[in-house]
């Protein structure tokens, strides 16, 4: 699956990746720096009826945003993987905790260190910059 949007897009694409990903709980974000993961995941945590601030990780690596759904309390996590060093330091910081946790769903930018701790379901999504800047969001 994949969609093509423009920033005035980016609201209808996390919705129509809601339709369709709505199910799923643990997501990576791969993509090189500055192709919008972050706005992406905040646009996705609008969709899904989060009214906290989001703010990028990078410094603090973990973010929880809270939202309801059907009288069920859940958190969305945002992990950025970026500044550790290893699994072992990604495991001191929580991160799987996260991955774990019920009612949670969990957003991993640069998740290849923690590659071993991902369950087999987790979705892989791939964001790059066209040269309209426009964005490609490809899952698979």
């Amino acid at each position: 699956m994949e969609w093509t949007f423009s920033q005035e897009e980016l609201s209808a694409t996390a919705a129509s990746f809601w339709q369709h990903y709505k199910g799923q709980h643990i997501f990576t974000l791969e993509g090189p720096m500055g192709a919008g993961k972050t706005t992406f995941v905040k646009a996705l945590c609008a969709a899904r009826g989060v009214e906290d601030a989001t703010a990028s990780p990078t410094f603090s690596i973990i973010n929880e945003y809270a939202f309801s759904e059907n009288g069920q309390q859940y958190s969305i996590y945002h992990l950025d993987l970026y500044r550790l060093k290893d699994e072992e330091e990604a495991i001191a910081a929580g991160v799987e905790d996260t991955l774990y946790r019920e009612h949670a769903i969990s957003f991993v930018e640069w998740p290849d260190i923690i590659s071993d701790l991902l369950p087999p379901e987790t979705v892989r999504l791939q964001l790059s910059v066209l040269p309209d800047k426009k964005r490609l969001l490809r899952v698979g």
